[in-house]
């Protein structure tokens, strides 16, 4: 096993080169840009494209030019360049072009801060543009698994034509943690492109890539077959872990880096003599909410996060009312403290042991 120490925003750009992508178009933003300036050295290097164009927007509709290609394509922001490309991602999500978006979430609204934060997940989990369209979304919780999750985002977007998207907080970009590159993964079996622009040469009819239906009829049918595509990465796709949560009275639930604190936390709590656990979604959407049908010992939920507290929405779902949601968080690139996250946990189960 062959580990390399590697910045985050770094590791993530030679995660998507060992995936086969070779084109990549962005524009800088904190805190994610030492991806795109590690992408401008290497992609050139190997034969591929890199393009910093003239906004976001340009950045996204280059994107959906060199999808439409059948290419395996990049393209990385932090908050407020990924609103500006809800416009092209709902485009690409229409005309179903593949196509791997990364979010190196920092404080908001607005320009907001450089500092880390979880708060695009309404943008990223309902869908920023218009129309019922739904994105995969992948949220690691380190390094690795940030480089794991966007190779395999990459095969995900190749085999149900659509743009995925990875949730990273500016913590997980800037810190530097060792990275194995090399370490066995799954095949996964993938479609052939017969739907690409790669030109007729005389032996097809052209293909076309276009999110435009004027005629009622075809575009509700149209929206009929993406809602059973997304149907089915809701059965394929989900991903979550459950940490201790067989005997857990209080589970917490928390994403990305607020999870890796919050399982400090439990540790400490467990040698306290509290019955605590954790699910923590690795994919945010889908959502994992047949996790809350496995805690049957829970009585109460704590989700933590770096922001207002977004997800309690769905928590809220997956637990239809069987126990109290509780929330701990801290907006605008402020990270929740271990010990103020074991304080709030030893109130809702009353106090000390």
């Amino acid at each position: 096993m062959a580990k390399i120490l590697m910045k985050g925003n770094e590791a993530f750009g030679k995660a998507a080169i060992v995936a086969g992508c070779r084109h990549f178009f962005g524009y800088p933003i904190t805190p994610q840009s030492e991806l795109p300036e590690y992408l401008s050295r290497e992609l050139p290097a190997i034969g591929g494209t890199f393009v910093q164009a003239e906004s976001e927007v340009a950045a996204i509709n280059m994107v959906y030019g060199a999808g439409g290609s059948g290419a395996r394509v990049l393209t990385s922001s932090s908050s407020p360049g990924i609103a500006l490309k809800q416009e092209g991602i709902t485009y690409c999500a229409g005309a179903e072009v593949p196509c791997v978006i990364l979010d190196v979430v920092r404080g908001g609204p607005g320009l907001g801060s450089i500092q880390p934060s979880q708060s695009d997940y309404f943008m990223v989990t309902r869908g920023g543009g218009n129309g019922d369209y739904r994105t995969p979304v992948y949220a690691p919780a380190s390094v690795q698994e940030a480089c794991d999750m966007i190779i395999d985002a990459f095969d995900v977007a190749d085999i149900y034509r659509t743009p995925v998207m990875v949730l990273l907080d500016g913590m997980i970009g800037q810190m530097m943690e060792p990275v194995d590159f090399e370490k066995e993964r799954p095949k996964r079996e993938l479609p052939e492109k017969d739907w690409a622009t790669t030109g007729t040469k005389g032996k097809r009819k052209p293909n076309i890539i276009n999110s435009l239906y004027l005629s009622p009829e075809i575009l509700e049918e149209h929206n009929y077959h993406l809602q059973r595509k997304y149907d089915l990465i809701e059965e394929k796709e989900l991903q979550y872990e459950m940490d201790r949560t067989e005997d857990a009275e209080l589970v917490f639930v928390a994403y990305g880096t607020m999870s890796r604190v919050v399982k400090n936390c439990i540790n400490d709590l467990r040698e306290e003599g509290y019955k605590v656990g954790m699910i923590r979604p690795k994919t945010v959407w889908p959502f994992p909410f047949e996790a809350f049908d496995k805690i049957p010992n829970c009585k109460n939920l704590l989700v933590v996060e770096m922001s207002m507290g977004q997800m309690t929405d769905d928590v809220k779902i997956g637990t239809a009312g069987r126990c109290p949601v509780h929330f701990y968080g801290r907006p605008g690139g402020m990270v929740p403290e271990p010990k103020v996250i074991k304080e709030k946990a030893r109130e809702i189960m009353g106090g000390v042991k």
